[in-house]
């Protein structure tokens, strides 16, 4: 090989591959400190692709989840609320009960009667009150529970109803305890009949709202369940393989180091030219 003093091909060849090296051993480093394979579309694009419309499928469920727990907690306060309605429902049998029997006097029975109105009245206001996140629980309108994965969705409806003393309603039945008082013997009998539909209609309507919390909770399984897998499958494609750079980090620090001494040796190679001319 002819020596020239124009060009100097070992050390072009040696900071090339320098280069090639110190390109390696940054997007090792990279890999590295981020913890992820792809750090750039370059790394992977179509990896990269994938793996952002597994972490929207995620986004999306895990938000899914968190509104299929929000209807179930809505349903848990007018279950807890109508647990309260049975309670008082169970005194006015008791007070209709006693209203009801001939050895009772009227001023006993306008006692009676007084605080059968109070139960009446509370659970009015239970029925426009209760709350959850600040919309009432107690609603004739059907509260849609929406449920995506970012490329699909869908909705679960859950009615709870409305709740007074005037329109306790389960199924067809509807019963009115507003018009019912304890005054009279036969008038606290007529309300004892009113008072025993009514607990079986809050009965069913608790049934109903346990169905819908059993659904809601099904679906929420299924989506932590898609969650887990949707991750594991992200994780696979877009986390880095810590033990591999590792391994990788030492071999491009090795070469990056012989590369600087390559490229000082090629540099310093051309000088020994000058003692042609001693």
């Amino acid at each position: 090989m002819a020596i020239s003093i124009l060009n100097n091909i070992a050390s072009l060849t040696a900071q090339n591959q320098l280069s090639i090296t110190q390109t390696n051993l940054q997007k090792t480093l990279f890999q590295l400190s981020s913890g992820s394979r792809i750090n750039s579309g370059a790394d992977d694009a179509a990896g990269l692709a994938i793996a952002n419309g597994l972490h929207a499928n995620v986004t999306a469920l895990t938000q899914s989840a968190n509104n299929a727990s929000s209807g179930i907690g809505s349903l848990q306060v007018a279950d807890g609320a109508l647990s309260q309605v049975t309670t008082l429902l169970n005194r006015a049998v008791t007070l209709s009960t006693e209203a009801a029997t001939g050895t009772v006097s009227s001023a006993q029975r306008g006692a009676l009667d007084a605080e059968f109105v109070q139960i009446k009245a509370e659970i009015d206001r239970i029925g426009s009150t209760t709350t959850f996140n600040g919309t009432s629980v107690f609603t004739a309108s059907t509260t849609s529970i929406f449920l995506s994965d970012a490329a699909s969705s869908s909705q679960i409806g859950v009615t709870v109803g409305t709740l007074a003393s005037s329109a306790v309603t389960s199924g067809a039945t509807t019963t009115n305890l507003s018009t019912d008082d304890l005054t009279t013997a036969v008038k606290a009998q007529s309300a004892l009949t009113d008072i025993a539909t009514s607990i079986a209609s809050i009965a069913g309507i608790r049934g109903a709202i346990g169905a819908g919390i059993n659904r809601l909770q099904s679906a929420v399984n299924v989506i932590n369940n898609q969650t887990q897998n949707l991750t594991a499958a992200e994780d696979t494609i877009i986390a880095a393989n810590i033990p591999q750079q590792v391994a990788n980090l030492s071999q491009f620090t090795i070469l990056n180091q012989s590369g600087i001494s390559a490229l000082a040796q090629a540099n310093s190679a051309q000088s020994s030219i000058l003692n042609l001319l001693r």
